[in-house]
C-alpha cells in the first residue's frame, strides 16, 4: 500500500505573499557584470533547491527533488539527458529543480482572475508574469462575443469542442498540435483521435528544433536518432561538442562530460559563444565542486561564425582524406566504409576542390585551429560528436549534419563503444511522441498497423507541420487549432505573422498545466483546459497509473507522480484526450476510449502492436530502469536505409554571407530558462540580471558600428520579402561572441525571424543565422 502526501494548503496568486515579485518585471533596472567562466558548483545548489523549499515548503520539495529521475520515480519535464544505470540521490540538476519547482507550485490561479484579467490586459502581460500566476485548475470559455474567459464545466468544455469539430466541412480544417512534455501513453491516444477523426496535421515542438536532425539521419543511416548511450561518453576518446549550451539546457550532461574527462577524453568546443556550462564544471555533489577548481572541459574551444559548421565539417574531412592519401591504409577505417557504405568515392572527390579560403571565410577560424581538430580526429580511435539547435537552425541544417554524418563514418565511428552521433533533444519526450505517431508525415508502414490494429482507414496524406500550419492558419485553411502543452505562438518565428494567423482561428484550445502567451493570443473562441503535471499522482478507475516516456538515446522508462494534484478538479491529459474523443467521435471506430482511460496499460497493448520496437511494452517497461529501443546502427551496424547501406553524401557548401554593418544574430535561452517558460529574468552565467531585452555583441563589432556599450538599440532583421521586422529598445551589450555575430534571447527576439526562413528539407525556423541590423534606439 502506498501513502502519499497530501498537497500542502493552497495558495492563490491573489493570496500570495510573494505577490509583488511574480507581477514586477524589472527589465528597467537591468544589470549587467561579467560572464561566468564556469557552471553549477554552490550556486546551482542556492539557485534550486532554495526557490523549491521556498515556493513548494521543504516536505513537499524534498519528496519531489529526491524522486526526479530516479527509477521508481518521475521523469524531468525539462530536457531530455539520458539517465545513468547508477542514480545518485539528488539525480536532478539546477534546472530540473527549477521546472518541477514551477510546475509543482501550491499557488492557484483563482476563478475571479478571469474577470479581472480579459485578453487584452493579458496580452499586455510578459512571459514571465504570466507564468507565475500560479497553476490552472478549473476549464475556461471565451465566447466569440466575449474579450474575456469565464469557468465552465468539463462536459460543457468537450461539447463546445466537439460540436466546432464536426461542424468543420473537413477534417483538414484542424490541427493537433503537441508540446514534448507529452507522454507515450497520451501522444499515441492523441495521435490516434486525430486520425480517427480524420486528419495526418499533427504538426510538433520537433518541428520548431531536431527536425533537422531526424530529416539528416534518417537519410543517411536509416533512424534520426541517436546512436550512443550514456555509457559512451566515458569510453570516448575525443567528444565534440557543437552548437550547444550543456550548462544552460541539459545540465545534467556535465556530469558525463566529467567522467569522460576523468577517463582521458579530449573536449573540443564548437561554438560562437564561450558558454560557462562548456569551460568548466564545478560538480556540486563533489567536495572538488565546493571548494576545488571543478574539471575542466574544452581543451580546445573553437569560436566558429554562424552558419559556419558546413564548412568546418568538410574542412576536417577533407584533411582526413588528404592524411589517407599520403599514407594509404592508414587513416580511414576501410572495413567500416567497404562493408556498410556506399557513395564514399563522390564524396572524396567533391572534397579534393574545397576551397580553404572559402572555409576560413565561412567559419572565422585558422587553418591553425582546423588543421588541430584534424589531427585530434585522426589520433582518437572513439569519437562523439554532439549537437543541438545550434546545428539544426540553420538554411543548411540538413546539409551540416550529414557532413558531420561523413565524418564520423571515414574512421567508422558509428556503432562501436564510445563512438556516434549525439544530437541532444532539449524537451523531455519530444522524441517519444514521435515514436508513438506525432508526426504529420507518419510512413505507410506505421498507417497500415494502425490501420490494422484499430479496423479504421487513416489519412494518407501529409499534414501541416509547426510553420505550414501558421501559414494555413493565415489563409483560412486551418480554422481549429488544438494543443496539446507547449505556447505555439512564443515558440514559433515571426511573432507578428504568427500571432496574427492564430487570431484568425475560429475555435484555438490549450490543454495546459500554466499559464503562457498562447492563452492570451486566441482564435474567435478559446477554451483553457487544465492539467495534471507529471509530479502528480494519477488515480483512474483500475488505481494509480504511470506513464512512459523515452530519452535522447532512445532509453524508454516509466514516470510515476508523486504528490497530491494541485486541485481534484484537474483532469489528465489521457483523461482529456479519450473524453473529448468520445464527444466528438461517438462510435465513429471501435477504439474503447473509456477502457484507455481507466487503464493505461490497455493503451501500451496497442503500442506494442502499432509502434516499432515496443513489442510487448507492459512487460518491458515494468523492468528495473525500463528497456532501450532497438537501433540498427548503433546495435549492429545494420542500416535501414533505402539501400541497406550508410550513405556518404555530396552537400554543396553554403553559407550565410553579411552585407557591410550588418551581424548575424542567433537566438539564445537565458539560464533561468526553459523553452518559453521564464523562472526568472536572470541570466547568471552571461552576467545579465533583472531583464531579457537585450543583445550580445562583440566589442568590436559595436565600435565598428559607431555604437556604444549600454546604450538601447532598435535590431532590424534584412529578409529579402521587404517586411521591416523589428525590436525596439533593447540594451546592446558588450560581449565575447565571434566576430561579426550577436545573440539575443528567445523569444524576445522570435519577432526577426521570418517564417518563411527556414531549413531546407525539414522546414525548421532558421532562427541561428538572422540579418540583423542594429540602429540607436528611436526617442
Amino acid at each position: 500500500m502506498t501513502i502519499h502526501e497530501a498537497p500542502s494548503e493552497h495558495k492563490t496568486a491573489h493570496k500570495d505573499e510573494h505577490l509583488s515579485e511574480r507581477n514586477v518585471d524589472d527589465s528597467e533596472h537591468l544589470e549587467i557584470s561579467h560572464p561566468k567562466h564556469w557552471a553549477a558548483g554552490i550556486p546551482g545548489i542556492m539557485h534550486s533547491v532554495g526557490p523549491a523549499v521556498r515556493e513548494m515548503g521543504p516536505s513537499r520539495a524534498a519528496k519531489l527533488l529526491t524522486s526526479m529521475n530516479h527509477k521508481d520515480g518521475f521523469d524531468c519535464m525539462s530536457c531530455a539527458w539520458p539517465d545513468p544505470s547508477h542514480r545518485k540521490i539528488a539525480e536532478f540538476c539546477e534546472n530540473g529543480a527549477k521546472a518541477v519547482t514551477w510546475e509543482a507550485t501550491p499557488v492557484t490561479v483563482p476563478s475571479s482572475f478571469w474577470q479581472e484579467h480579459p485578453i487584452p490586459v493579458l496580452l499586455e502581460k510578459s512571459e514571465y508574469w504570466l507564468g507565475m500566476q500560479g497553476r490552472l485548475v478549473e476549464p475556461v470559455y471565451k465566447a466569440a462575443d466575449s474579450d474575456r474567459y469565464v469557468p465552465v464545466g468539463w462536459d460543457e468544455a468537450f461539447r463546445i469542442i466537439a460540436d466546432k469539430l464536426n461542424s468543420l466541412e473537413n477534417p483538414d480544417q484542424a490541427a493537433f498540435y503537441t508540446s514534448g512534455r507529452t507522454s507515450n501513453e497520451a501522444a499515441f491516444t492523441y495521435q490516434l483521435f486525430a486520425r480517427a477523426y480524420g486528419t495526418n496535421n499533427l504538426p510538433d515542438c520537433s518541428n520548431m528544433c531536431h527536425e533537422s536532425t531526424g530529416a539528416a539521419l534518417g537519410e543517411v543511416i536509416g533512424v534520426g536518432k541517436c546512436t550512443v548511450t550514456y555509457d559512451d561518453f566515458a569510453k570516448a576518446d575525443l567528444i565534440v561538442i557543437m552548437g550547444q549550451n550543456p550548462g544552460t539546457n541539459h545540465p545534467r550532461m556535465l556530469t558525463a562530460l566529467e567522467e569522460a574527462k576523468e577517463a582521458g577524453a579530449k573536449i573540443v568546443a564548437v561554438n560562437p559563444l564561450p558558454e560557462a556550462g562548456l569551460m568548466r564544471y564545478k560538480n556540486p555533489q563533489k567536495v572538488s565542486g565546493w571548494i576545488g577548481e571543478g574539471t575542466g572541459l574544452a581543451d580546445d574551444f573553437l569560436q566558429i561564425r554562424l552558419s559556419g559548421d558546413q564548412a568546418l565539417a568538410q574542412a576536417v574531412a577533407k584533411r582526413v582524406i588528404e592524411a589517407e592519401d599520403a599514407a594509404p591504409g592508414t587513416v580511414l577505417d576501410h572495413d567500416f566504409i567497404d562493408r556498410y557504405c556506399q557513395g564514399y568515392d563522390e564524396f572524396a572527390a567533391s572534397l579534393r576542390s574545397l576551397d580553404e579560403a572559402e572555409v576560413l571565410k565561412a567559419t572565422g577560424l585558422t587553418s591553425g585551429e582546423i588543421d588541430k581538430l584534424a589531427e585530434r580526429y585522426m589520433n582518437a580511435d572513439r569519437v562523439i560528436i554532439t549537437w543541438a539547435m545550434g546545428l539544426t537552425q540553420h538554411k543548411r541544417a540538413v546539409a551540416t549534419i550529414k557532413d558531420i554524418m561523413n565524418l564520423l563514418f571515414l574512421r567508422g565511428n558509428i556503432g562501436k563503444p564510445g563512438a556516434g552521433a549525439s544530437p541532444i533533444r532539449g524537451h523531455s519526450n519530444v522524441q517519444g511522441d514521435r515514436t508513438m505517431g506525432i508526426w504529420e508525415k507518419m510512413p505507410p508502414a506505421f498507417l497500415d498497423k494502425l490501420q490494422k490494429e484499430f479496423r479504421f482507414e487513416p489519412p494518407r496524406e501529409n499534414g501541416v507541420d509547426s510553420v505550414d500550419g501558421i501559414r494555413a492558419l493565415a489563409d483560412g485553411r486551418i480554422k481549429v487549432w488544438f494543443a496539446l502543452g507547449g505556447n505555439l505562438v512564443a515558440a514559433i518565428s515571426d511573432t507578428d505573422a504568427a500571432e496574427s494567423a492564430v487570431q484568425k482561428a475560429e475555435l484555438t484550445v490549450q490543454v495546459s498545466t500554466k499559464l503562457n502567451r498562447s492563452h492570451a493570443v486566441v482564435g474567435r473562441e478559446a477554451i483553457i483546459l487544465p492539467t495534471m503535471g507529471r509530479t502528480e499522482i494519477d488515480l483512474q478507475a483500475s488505481g494509480e497509473q504511470f506513464v512512459s516516456v523515452e530519452d535522447t538515446v532512445c532509453a524508454v522508462h516509466p514516470s510515476w507522480g508523486k504528490v497530491e494534484p494541485v486541485s481534484p478538479n484537474l483532469l489528465s491529459e489521457i483523461s482529456i484526450i479519450t473524453r473529448l474523443a468520445r464527444a466528438t467521435l461517438g462510435d465513429k471506430v471501435e477504439v474503447d476510449w473509456a477502457g484507455f482511460e481507466a487503464d493505461y496499460d490497455r493503451i501500451r497493448d496497442h503500442i506494442a502492436n502499432v509502434c516499432t520496437g515496443c513489442d510487448d511494452y507492459n512487460a518491458k517497461i515494468r523492468r528495473e530502469g525500463g528497456f532501450v529501443l532497438p537501433h540498427g546502427p548503433r546495435d549492429s551496424r545494420t542500416f535501414p536505409t533505402d539501400t541497406g547501406r550508410a550513405k556518404f553524401t555530396v552537400n554543396e557548401l553554403q553559407y550565410v554571407e553579411c552585407p557591410p554593418g550588418r551581424l548575424l544574430l542567433q537566438t539564445v535561452r537565458a539560464h533561468d530558462q526553459f523553452n518559453t517558460t521564464i523562472y526568472s529574468l536572470n541570466d547568471r552565467y552571461r552576467g545579465v540580471k533583472k531583464g531579457r531585452d537585450v543583445i550580445f555583441v562583440n566589442p568590436l563589432d559595436i565600435a565598428e558600428l559607431g555604437l556604444t556599450d549600454g546604450q538601447r538599440v532598435d535590431v532590424h532583421s534584412e529578409y529579402d520579402d521587404g517586411v521591416d521586422r523589428v525590436i525596439r529598445g533593447f540594451r546592446l551589450v558588450s560581449y565575447p561572441t565571434a566576430r561579426g555575430c550577436a545573440a539575443a534571447y528567445f523569444p524576445e527576439a522570435n519577432p526577426l525571424v521570418p517564417l518563411d526562413a527556414t531549413a531546407e528539407v525539414s522546414n525548421t525556423p532558421a532562427s541561428k543565422s538572422v540579418v540583423v541590423r542594429i540602429e540607436r534606439a528611436l526617442a
